[in-house]
């Protein structure tokens, strides 16, 4: 695998991860919370890219494995911040999929 390979296919994961990863973040948690959570799951999310295209091989040749993570965590923020918080989808999947909070004033 080419590093234009490593690199499209780490645009490509970063791209959509927001919206999975709101599934996970919580709308009363911090914003703090909120970005180290992201930015880990980038991360996270990169490495198993990596691995997932050229197999654990792949991270023989580390600087193809550094730019597909670094790929998959700059365009996931990137993302975020200029397509989907704007747009209010992934604002709107991490309420949806937040768990009902109880009403205890029974």
């Amino acid at each position: 695998m080419s590093l234009v390979d490593s690199l499209t296919t780490g645009v490509q994961v970063g791209a959509v991860l927001p919206l999975f990863t709101a599934i996970v973040q919580r709308p009363s948690w911090s914003p703090q919370v909120k970005k180290i959570i992201a930015a880990v799951l980038a991360i996270v999310t990169g490495v198993v890219t990596v691995a997932a295209t050229g197999g654990w091989e792949q991270f023989e040749h580390a600087e193809f494995a550094f730019a597909t993570v670094i790929a998959v965590l700059t365009v996931s923020q990137s993302t975020y911040d200029l397509l989907w918080k704007p747009t209010r989808i992934a604002p709107w999947i991490e309420r949806s999929t937040a768990p009902a909070l109880r009403d205890t004033s029974e």
